[in-house]
C-alpha cells in the first residue's frame, strides 16, 4: 500500500480499536455489546493488516494465537455462566452479581463481564476466519 494509505490506517486504528472498547463496556447501557464491539476490534487488526501486509506481522504465528485466545474467551464465558447455575438459582447465565444503579457504568451485575468475554470470542474469531482467508489465497497463488 501507499504511504498515505499507512499513515491514515495508523491514525484512525486507535480510535476504532478505542471505539470498539466503548461500544463493549457500555453494551448493557446503550446499543452495542459484545458482538457489535468484537466486530468493530477485529475491524481495527484488518485494517491494519490490509495497510501493512501479511509480513511484518508474520500472520501464521499470529493466527494461532487468535485461535488459542477464541478459545479462553469462550471458555471463561461457560465458566460464568456455570458459575450463575451454582451460585445462583440454578439458572444458566443468572446473573448473579450486585446489579448496581441503574444507568451506571457498573450496573447490570455480570451482564458486562458476558460483554467483555463475548467481545474478545468475536474479535478473535472474525480475526482468524480473515488470516485463514488471506493464508488460503496465498497458497492458492503458489
Amino acid at each position: 500500500m501507499s504511504l498515505i494509505v499507512k499513515k491514515v490506517a495508523q491514525l484512525i486504528t486507535g480510535f476504532i480499536f478505542l471505539y470498539g472498547i466503548y461500544i463493549i463496556v457500555h453494551g448493557h447501557l446503550t446499543p452495542g455489546g459484545g458482538f457489535a464491539g468484537g466486530a468493530i476490534l477485529a475491524g481495527a487488526y484488518i485494517l491494519q493488516i490490509l495497510a501493512f501486509g501479511r509480513d511484518p506481522l508474520h500472520l501464521k504465528k499470529k493466527e494461532a494465537n487468535t485461535s488459542f485466545s477464541e478459545s479462553i474467551s469462550i471458555l471463561i464465558v461457560l465458566m460464568l455462566a456455570g458459575a450463575g447455575f451454582f451460585i445462583g438459582a440454578k439458572v444458566f447465565f443468572n446473573n448473579y452479581l450486585p446489579a448496581g444503579k441503574i444507568g451506571e457504568l457498573v450496573s447490570a451485575g455480570a451482564i458486562p463481564l458476558y460483554n467483555i468475554f463475548i467481545g474478545m470470542e468475536v474479535s478473535a474469531a472474525l480475526l482468524t476466519i480473515f488470516l485463514a482467508l488471506l493464508i488460503y489465497k496465498e497458497e492458492i497463488e503458489k
